[in-house]
């Protein structure tokens, strides 16, 4: 399979050196986001996805709140460290995507369907998963470096209280992207007849 769908999962992978160079303009970047928010699949065409873009001093002010909120909670010993991964790995770069569920599109869900109650959040991260995938894959096929991080609930109320978002919106992941700096480690793939089964 050679086509540019394929290459762009093929290459799809975890960046951890980033820099600040711009790769595409913003407005690209808005495109891809919001190609992929609205074409995503969810259940019961829910669309609970949310979703901000920081860049520039916006993204900046993430990663200072998230080593602030971890400060909090790491031992002193360990704090350099964090610091220079959230600097070196996340800072480093363009921008950060952040994820949300809309949890009160959830709930309502939940409320005229119960039969499919208990169903309804796991369905949500699906959905947001399927999200995710999407936007790393397209910004890699633009030439983009990323990777995906979960602060959250540490940074969960800083957040919220620093970008007004709303009570209902659930942090789910963060995802720093910008110009690739440094290779991604070497990744090993277990046996695809362990992984996939053929029944005729």
């Amino acid at each position: 399979m050679k086509t540019a769908y394929w290459d762009a999962i093929r290459n799809r992978r975890t960046y951890y050196g980033l820099s600040k160079e711009a790769v595409t303009t913003v407005q690209r970047i808005e495109e891809i986001v919001s190609e992929a928010v609205k074409h995503v699949p969810s259940s019961f065409n829910s669309q609970s996805a949310r979703v901000a873009i920081l860049l520039g001093e916006q993204h900046e002010r993430l990663w200072e709140i998230t080593k602030g909120e971890l400060q909090k909670i790491v031992p002193p010993e360990s704090f350099p460290t964090t610091v220079d991964k959230i600097d070196g790995a996340f800072r480093s770069g363009y921008g950060t995507i952040l994820y949300f569920e809309d949890t009160s599109t959830v709930e309502g869900l939940q409320q005229r369907f119960p039969a499919y109650r208990e169903n309804f959040p796991v369905w949500s991260q699906q959905s947001s998963g399927m999200l995710q995938f999407a936007i790393w894959s397209a910004l890699e096929a633009e030439g983009w470096g990323a990777s995906l991080q979960h602060y959250n609930p540490v940074i969960d109320a800083a957040v919220q209280a620093a970008w007004k978002i709303p009570a209902s919106w659930k942090l789910i992941a963060q995802m720093p992207f910008g110009k690739p700096a440094a290779e991604p480690a070497p990744k090993e793939y277990q046996p695809l007849d362990e992984r996939v089964k053929i029944y005729r």
